[in-house]
């Protein structure tokens, strides 16, 4: 952060349903904004979508009198439906994420059979590459890869704020998992050791928080650098084939996330649902036998 600066201000929004985070992140002088990983509701039961998440984001946004200018994606979220779409239809803004969204695309484009899915990216308004920067007002965001969760997972660092998406979790938690295809574990701890080499005081603001059996019962969604030195699965004190091991010793005991074949299809499109059939029904696909 250019000395001088003022630090971003953070607002987050917990999705108790998906235990996600959503964050919207400000110049408090221009007041510019960014929505990180908006979620829309989905009742998986009935298939039915609603927007109680998204229009609490949106209300903050609108009694803050902020500018929206992006809504950012830190990858293609496998447990909730964004609600990207759905807010730029209401607020305007640049729905943004790692160029190695195509890579994903391509995968799940073939996995639920989308023959009409473009694989260039082109549902995004924006694709960024590693080292690349946006303006935030008088803020500079810039944009760091953090594959290994999925391969298309990106950081946006902030000031002294840093969006790691999944690939951190709590300290007292561990990190993302990295058996989705395309992920690796290797990948992923090297990926952590980024945003490790970040200033130990600053702020990472993660996308979900789990309760970690017998330990706190509230729920933590920010951090720091320092405090993540001591991660439980990932930290200073781990090696990478230590690390390597115990990930994918725990992925191998993990079902599939209870949203992943809505969300995946919904997400690579950014957050867009699929047409109407001539019935005037929308339908999503069920692959059967293919995932977990």
């Amino acid at each position: 952060m250019t000395q001088g600066t003022v630090p971003p201000a953070v607002q987050s929004f917990f999705h108790r349903p998906t235990n996600t985070i959503t964050h919207v992140v400000w110049d408090p002088t221009s007041r510019v904004a960014a929505v990180v990983d908006p979620v829309l509701d989905y009742e998986a039961r009935s298939a039915r979508t609603t927007t109680a998440a998204a229009d609490a984001v949106i209300a903050f946004i609108e009694r803050e009198r902020l500018d929206l200018a992006w809504i950012l994606e830190t990858h293609a979220h496998a447990d909730h439906l964004t609600a990207a779409h759905y807010i730029k239809a209401k607020l305007g803004g640049i729905i943004a994420i790692g160029e190695h969204i195509v890579a994903v695309q391509r995968t799940f484009r073939r996995i639920f059979n989308l023959r009409r899915l473009k694989v260039d990216g082109s549902d995004f308004d924006r694709l960024l590459a590693d080292g690349e920067s946006l303006k935030l007002g008088g803020l500079v965001v810039r944009v760091l890869h953090t594959p290994g969760h999925t391969p298309a997972c990106v950081t946006y660092v902030a000031g002294d704020a840093a969006f790691v998406g999944d690939t951190l979790f709590m300290p007292d938690y561990g990190t993302a998992r990295a058996d989705f295809p395309g992920g690796n574990a290797r990948t992923l701890y090297r990926s952590i050791r980024r945003i490790l080499a970040l200033p130990d005081a600053t702020r990472l603001y993660l996308c979900h928080d789990y309760l970690a059996a017998g330990g706190r019962t509230d729920y933590r969604y920010e951090t720091t650098v320092a405090a993540q030195r001591t991660n439980v699965m990932a930290g200073d004190a781990v090696s990478e084939a230590a690390f390597v091991l115990e990930r994918q010793t725990r992925d191998r005991t993990l079902a599939a996330p209870a949203l992943i074949l809505p969300s995946l299809q919904v997400n690579i499109r950014a957050g867009r649902l699929p047409a109407p059939e001539a019935n005037g029904i929308a339908y999503l696909r069920l692959p059967l036998n293919t995932i977990g």
